[in-house]
């Protein structure tokens, strides 16, 4: 029987890909209206570089553009950057759709429910609790607190016990095909991809780690509910074959 579901965070319950290209795009504009003198293509493309290059979690991703503009580090276009990027994701930080009335009638099932995610613990905790998120939750695991990244099993493994059930009772749904579904395949979870964001049409080399595909939140609860259903009427049909 199904006991628990896991979720990732980004893109799966918090719609943050287009959240980050706005802020990040915010970011530049405002340096430049506070006088940075460059263009917007190329600071935006040198920003970008810097993302793929350090990760997004990288704290001095601004100092670093103006380094990489030769330009010298004016803490008032670092600033800038800095508070437009900050007011972006406050303003237009959002649950993806679907996502809150899913968590409260799991919740109302009476499901263990978690989130393994990667990320800074911080910057992953911030978006939890701005969103009233964290009273849905019996357990977070974050990967930078944790020591090990998805799809490594290990994280897999420590959010399994520390939740109290076994892997085949529990559902891993994410958007991402290698680090949510191959990860939690690995360990002998049941998984859902929730085709969506920027990695709705990637990775797919790994689909067939996928027990089930959504493109709707909603439908994760029937898809839960069927597992349990055919787990009853399998255990009936033990029975009575006794």
């Amino acid at each position: 029987m199904i006991k628990a579901v896991f979720f990732d965070l980004d893109d799966t319950l918090v719609d943050t890909s287009k959240l980050a290209e706005m802020a990040r795009r915010n970011a530049v504009e405002n340096m430049i209206r506070h006088g940075l003198p460059v263009d917007f293509e190329t600071a935006y493309g040198e920003l970008l570089e810097l993302i793929n290059e350090y990760g997004s979690n990288f704290s001095r991703h601004f100092d670093y553009l103006l380094r990489r503009l030769d330009l010298p580090n004016n803490p008032k276009w670092v600033a800038a950057g800095v508070v437009a990027y900050h007011n972006t994701k406050f303003a237009y930080l959002k649950t993806v759709h679907g996502a809150r009335r899913l968590l409260l009638e799991l919740k109302k099932a009476d499901y263990r429910l978690g989130i393994i995610t990667d990320g800074d613990p911080i910057k992953q905790w911030e978006k939890i609790i701005r969103l009233d998120l964290d009273d849905y939750f019996d357990g977070v695991f974050i990967s930078d607190y944790l020591g090990v990244k998805k799809p490594h099993p290990k994280i897999f493994k420590k959010a399994l016990r520390k939740m109290n059930v076994k892997a085949e009772e529990a559902v891993m749904v994410g958007d991402r095909l290698y680090s949510d579904i191959y990860g939690a395949k690995r360990v002998g979870m049941n998984t859902i991809w929730f085709r969506y964001g920027k990695y709705a049409d990637r990775e797919l080399e790994y689909l067939d780690h996928a027990d089930f595909t959504v493109e709707r939140l909603e439908d994760v609860l029937n898809i839960v509910g069927g597992l349990n259903l055919e787990e009853e009427e399998r255990s009936d049909k033990e029975v009575h074959a006794d």
